[in-house]
């Protein structure tokens, strides 16, 4: 049985992503208010896009493909500008969002030590990152590698519990 992947324009500008047996059916149905919930509340204006897949199952799944996408992407895929799909699928563990803060505290804790290698071997990190060494915090100072701002933490007042001594 054939399976539709659509994306329809909604009166508030939002997207609907839906996927579906029978296209014409299931637009019939959003247009009459008799849809999603989604489409219920923001009835759909146009249908902007859809997919074609041999088998219901393929579409339901690019549906939840696409669901998960950004705004930017849809409309990439929407105005069939493909080139941009895998710029626009970059994922912040891998390229960092510059609006993002990572707090280092100062406070004493216990490091596991590193073995030292063994001569002639070569280390590798455990981690993929490309940008794997972390500068020791100075005191007092904030420091900024790279697009991620890192500030000091002040000390814990005596007598709390940090999430180190849980």
């Amino acid at each position: 049985m054939k399976g539709y992947m659509y994306i329809l324009l909604c009166d508030d500008g939002s997207y609907y992503t839906g996927s579906t047996n029978n296209l014409e059916l299931r637009l019939q149905q959003h247009f009459a208010g008799e849809g999603a919930n989604h489409t219920k509340k923001h009835p759909p204006v146009k249908l902007l896009y859809y997919e074609e897949f041999d088998r219901i199952d393929e579409a339901f799944n690019r549906e939840k493909q696409v669901q998960g996408w950004s705004r930017k992407k849809k409309e990439a895929l929407i105005n069939r500008e493909y080139e941009k799909l895998p710029e626009l699928s970059r994922n912040y563990s891998q390229y960092g969002r510059p609006e993002m803060s990572v707090v280092v505290s100062t406070s004493s804790t216990t490091v596991p030590s590193v073995p030292e290698p063994v001569e002639g071997t070569e280390m590798k990190p455990s981690s993929t990152t490309d940008d794997a060494t972390v500068p020791e915090p100075v005191e007092g100072t904030e420091m900024k590698p790279g697009s991620t701002t890192v500030s000091s933490v002040p000390e814990p007042v005596e007598g709390t519990d940090t999430e180190n001594d849980k």
